[in-house]
């Protein structure tokens, strides 16, 4: 759509015939050097700036920016996916720090029962490591002394100023969706304690749990405080 010269000629445009662009025989190159610091390629550009504007031209902008504007899609959820048992959960990615291997943890005095485990040392820096199975009620609170956490992975995990360890038994990745797919948790079936699950969605047609992260957290912290 670019409108037309105001005389409907094309400009001068010896530059790419005996300029620099072209055979280089203008005898005005040994003073100007290069084409742009000449003045007749400043009258051209100027020409070109100041042309009129043609009324198909202006026809046809005033179409384009008539057109309804598509909404963009509204934005990805990102979250980590994971399982426990036979129950697939999920997580806000931002929730997660890393993904260590399962390690011996150390019981903690007096906390042979309920979510927390014990320590768990992660790259020399002990932290809380708590059974989300249990809290969630996927889990029995039998404990032993000394224990590997049941699963095959440690997830680190932070929010706000507090980070916990909690084991998983797979960890699938990063998946995103959007806010609409969420269902309500269907509470006769879901084995999730349905009070720290936003919602549910489909992934490889596996009903996912996606979790509350300020209410698990606010859980977490209550019961280390038991």
């Amino acid at each position: 759509m670019a409108p037309p010269l105001r005389n409907g000629r094309e400009p001068e445009d010896c530059w790419s015939r005996i300029g620099d662009a072209g055979d280089g025989s203008c005898s005005e190159l040994a003073k100007f050097i290069r084409c742009r610091n000449c003045p007749v390629h400043a009258k051209a550009a100027a020409d070109l700036l100041d042309r009129a504007l043609a009324p198909e031209y202006r026809r046809e902008w005033t179409e384009h920016f008539a057109q309804a504007k598509k909404p963009a899609a509204p934005a990805k959820i990102s979250s980590v996916l994971f399982r426990i048992q036979s129950e697939w959960l999920a997580l806000p990615t931002q929730v997660f720090q890393e993904i260590a291997e399962n390690r011996l943890i150390h019981s903690v005095p007096h906390r042979r029962q309920g979510v927390v485990l014990g320590l768990a040392n992660i790259r020399g820096e002990l932290l809380i490591c708590a059974c989300l199975g249990r809290l969630l009620g996927l889990q029995s609170p039998a404990q032993p002394e000394n224990l590997r956490a049941t699963g095959h992975r440690l997830l680190v995990v932070r929010w706000d100023a507090d980070r916990f360890v909690f084991p998983v038994d797979e960890v699938q990745g990063i998946h995103r969706f959007q806010a609409q797919e969420l269902r309500e948790p269907p509470t006769s079936t879901a084995r999730a304690n349905p009070a720290y699950t936003k919602g549910i969605f489909l992934w490889r047609q596996q009903s996912v749990g996606f979790l509350h992260p300020e209410r698990l957290f606010a859980a977490l912290n209550r019961n280390l405080a038991l």
